[in-house]
């Protein structure tokens, strides 16, 4: 029995969740069409590059949370699962993570999304165990500002340690499976890394270290 870290977008979803709650956004007419747009991309093509300015990008990501009320982001987020997250939910991971239970190892997701997005998500894998960025929230209202360390490259590190003290477990014996050269720092550090679909930062890494490659997709 060991510890089961999953990325989240494009490991488990053939999907980036952020950018796709951008383009939801978009959609309902929520957020200035050219200039959000023309951001959502920038900052998704600087992510998949590894140079994303993690504290520019949720100052941009985090401001609908605190422009909108809790009751129209609720209504939002159910119309986005249906439209923009369930027909991306890959079958073979969900095998992947029945796997994992059936050995009796403890399920984490961690991801550099934040927990409003991520949160019903990781409850229709059947995930209860989620490390995500938090967005703050003052008396039933998002700020638009970041609660504490964003879970992003080193800092999924940092949060894992912290989540890891407060649970006492460990990592011994642990896997983590992502598709982004972002995550190389957590990667590093298990005992059973696992690039999935990667980008081709992190398959080169993955290759010369003989790091297990998989795909989750059709």
């Amino acid at each position: 029995m060991s510890l089961a870290i999953f990325d989240l977008d494009n490991t488990l979803l053939s999907t980036d969740s952020d950018h796709a709650w951008g383009e939801f956004l978009l959609e309902q007419g929520a957020v200035d069409e050219a200039s959000y747009r023309e951001a959502n991309d920038r900052f998704k093509a600087d992510y998949d590059a590894g140079r994303l300015d993690m504290m520019a990008f949720l100052a941009v990501a985090l401001k609908p949370l605190a422009d909108n009320s809790p009751e129209q982001l609720a209504a939002w987020h159910q119309q986005f699962m249906a439209s923009k997250i369930e027909p991306h939910i890959l079958p073979r991971a969900e095998e992947l993570i029945a796997r994992h239970r059936s050995r009796g190892d403890t399920l984490l997701i961690i991801t550099a999304t934040n927990r409003f997005i991520t949160a019903p998500i990781a409850e229709r894998l059947g995930i209860d165990d989620l490390i995500a960025v938090d967005p703050e929230m003052i008396d039933g209202r998002y700020t638009g500002r970041v609660d504490g360390i964003p879970s992003f490259q080193e800092g999924k590190v940092t949060r894992l340690n912290a989540w890891l003290e407060d649970r006492d477990e460990t990592l011994d014996g642990a896997w983590f499976y992502s598709d982004s050269q972002n995550d190389l720092p957590l990667l590093e550090l298990v005992e059973h890394p696992v690039a999935v679909d990667p980008d081709p930062a992190l398959r080169e890494v993955a290759e010369s270290r003989s790091w297990k490659v998989i795909s989750l997709r059709d």
